[in-house]
């Protein structure tokens, strides 16, 4: 453990010196000038400090108050050495934050006592940081579980909704990796991103209450049929905005938004520009690419190109021009996810077999 003995005094540092050679797993370290001596403790951490009351430049107290008021050491134990006295002095140290004090002349059984005993302190307070530092990591990592068991039943549950409609479980992968894409190119913040890469997945959750006949029927949706379609942005907002947790919340918001469109011409509210909350936009411009982009039973794949232009076509209409640049300015980070989560060839043959060949494509 380090010791730092500070004294303007030469024999007096060399005293304390050799007294705190009696205590056992200790090495000193003395200093002459006091601010060089709190250069040091402010850089290192000492284990006990022992400090003379009368010295040029800095006095004692002074220096206690200045240690104090570096982070981290508040609870350092700190011994100061006086020749003074008066009560008025060691009230004025104690309040300062010095642990305990001595008076000169030193003597040596006393100050071997002292020592062992804030060095016992010091040695449960660091006892206690290890424990505390240790059930934090253990926490953490328990957290981390819930957190990942959470996010991955999320992108299951996710799947199961998309499996009621003729999309991929690769989809809902895609388009929240581009809407974290878009997130990040826009400048939001790095915990808005991640929150917002587990939220995209529950866009459509909402279709788990939209009637078969509706959701899987051939050909186009009749007036009647498409209000009770568009219903399930406001299904999905009520399964999810009652939850504590932040991410759900968020999908909340994602669901009941990402069919808005810039121009208010959207659903289910009519929100124009930027009364749609920024997710909502983000997820509006990576689910509609997507879609564009996939090989469905019911249409071919648009080429990356295509899809790119059409969201260029309706920047400032259906889309946030913002979100629709922040999603193309960086075109091999779009091409990179494309290529990674690229559909499952028995998922698509599955699907073929329970699709109508001549359904719309789902752009609403």
């Amino acid at each position: 453990m380090k010791i730092i003995i500070i004294d303007d005094n030469q024999i007096n540092l060399t005293l304390l010196k050799v007294i705190c050679r009696q205590l056992p797993g200790t090495e000193s370290l003395e200093f002459l000038d006091p601010r060089a001596a709190l250069a040091w403790c402010q850089s290192h951490e000492p284990d006990l400090v022992v400090v003379d009351y009368q010295m040029p430049e800095m006095d004692g107290v002074a220096f206690i108050k200045a240690l104090r008021a570096t982070p981290g050491r508040q609870e350092t134990p700190l011994l100061m050495i006086t020749a003074n006295h008066e009560r008025e002095l060691r009230y004025e140290a104690l309040n300062a934050g010095a642990s305990d004090f001595l008076t000169k002349p030193v003597d040596r059984m006393e100050f071997l006592a002292r020592a062992r005993n804030m060095l016992a302190l010091r040695q449960g307070q660091k006892a206690l940081a290890g424990r505390a530092e240790w059930l934090a990591q253990e926490v953490e990592k328990a957290t981390q579980t819930i957190l990942e068991r959470e996010r991955d039943t999320i992108f299951r549950l996710s799947r199961a909704a998309e499996y009621r409609d003729p999309e991929t479980g690769a989809h809902v992968m895609r388009m929240a990796h581009y809407s974290r894409l878009i997130a990040a190119n826009l400048g939001a913040p790095a915990d808005f991103q991640d929150l917002l890469f587990q939220a995209a997945p529950m866009h459509d959750i909402g279709k788990v209450g939209t009637p078969d006949h509706i959701l899987l029927k051939p050909g186009r949706l009749t007036p009647e049929e498409m209000t009770v379609m568009r219903q399930h942005a406001s299904i999905g907002y009520e399964i999810l905005r009652d939850s504590p947790s932040p991410f759900l919340q968020l999908a909340a918001t994602v669901a009941h938004s990402h069919h808005e469109k810039f121009d208010g011409s959207g659903y289910p509210q009519g929100l124009r520009g930027l009364q749609i909350p920024l997710a909502g936009r983000i997820v509006a411009v990576a689910d509609v690419f997507d879609a564009l982009t996939s090989a469905r039973p019911y249409k071919q794949a648009w080429t990356m190109e295509a899809a790119r232009d059409f969201l260029l076509q309706h920047s400032g209409g259906h889309f946030d021009a913002g979100c629709v640049k922040a999603f193309l300015q960086d075109w091999a980070a779009v091409l990179d996810v494309r290529e990674r989560f690229e559909d499952d060839p028995e998922d698509i043959a599955y699907r073929k077999l329970h699709a109508a060949p001549t359904r719309p494509m789902p752009l609403d």
